[in-house]
């Protein structure tokens, strides 16, 4: 899982260092309009729908942590 959305990740951002921080939101890499992004293209990949309380920014800080909430709805 992991491996597949940081393929994703690289191929739609590749300008972004997914894998050098686990404070991706927090530290300002990621902007709320790059989240959005995110969660579209990761939910198109994996046919899932988030409900509106997992987008918060604990969930998009790091790789692990967006791959731990897509696994939790697939």
């Amino acid at each position: 899982m992991k491996e597949k959305i940081l393929a994703i990740l690289h191929e739609n951002y590749p300008e972004i260092d997914f894998e050098s921080s686990d404070e991706l939101v927090d530290d300002g890499t990621l902007d709320s309009l790059t989240v959005v992004g995110i969660i579209s293209a990761l939910s198109s990949e994996f046919n899932v729908e988030l409900p509106y309380e997992e987008i918060v920014p604990e969930n998009f800080n790091s790789v692990d942590a967006m791959a731990a909430l897509f696994e939790r709805y697939m």
